[in-house]
């Protein structure tokens, strides 16, 4: 089940000194609130669940059933959705906004995002293939080499590594510690690198509950 979180954006390492004076690498994540659009209870929906909003978005540019859902909340039209498991949903309703203040220095949370995409590869760079000889006439180099096929049948094995479309997957980094939440600029500190590229969009959640 997952644990109770909010939505922030990527804005970048730093170098993050701590109280004796070592030199950590850090992430800086902008977490303006998070708004709770929807409430979902195990008797209606079959679990129980809160779905958060994150980002200013123009009305103009949403689908007329996802105006309809933000205006049945009454809640400004958002970029982002996500939902986040909740054991108790009566302490939620439409229109309350969590923030960083949900995390406190010290503690260890988990982060979602998605991974840098890059583009279609090859079998060694997608999956470290050692390739073939490079010495003179060799024709072989970075190719695949044969995949095999199930006999009879022509067909190739589940599962072959092969070349093809690398990253843009989603990772889930646990017990990222936290150094530092500023609630005035609405800003988290994380020590180590999380997921994504600058600008990508995170999801933050309490360790507890996590599985």
């Amino acid at each position: 089940m997952s644990a109770l979180g909010i939505l922030g954006r990527k804005l970048g390492m730093i170098q993050f000194f701590d109280e004796e004076g070592r030199a950590l690498a850090a992430t800086v994540i902008e977490a303006s609130p998070s708004v709770v659009v929807q409430v979902k209870r195990a008797e209606r929906d079959g679990y129980n669940a809160i779905q958060l909003g994150w980002g200013e978005q123009k009305e103009s540019r949403l689908t007329k059933p996802l105006a309809g859902h933000f205006k049945r909340a009454e809640v400004a039209p958002r970029r982002v959705l996500r939902e986040f498991r909740v054991p108790d949903p009566e302490q939620f309703k439409p229109g309350q906004e969590l923030g960083v203040e949900l995390f406190a220095a010290g503690e260890e949370i988990v982060v979602s995002g998605r991974s840098r995409g890059k583009g279609f590869q090859g079998v060694m760079k997608r999956h470290g293939f050692a390739g073939g000889p490079k010495s003179h006439g060799s024709n072989f180099r970075r190719r695949p080499g044969s995949i095999g096929t199930i006999r009879g049948t022509g067909r190739v094995f589940k599962g072959q590594r092969m070349a093809g479309r690398t990253g843009n997957e989603r990772i889930t980094i646990k017990g990222i510690k936290v150094l530092k939440v500023d609630p005035e600029r609405r800003l988290i500190v994380v020590r180590g690198a999380v997921p994504g590229a600058k600008g990508g969009v995170l999801e933050l959640r309490k360790a507890h509950g996590e599985g």
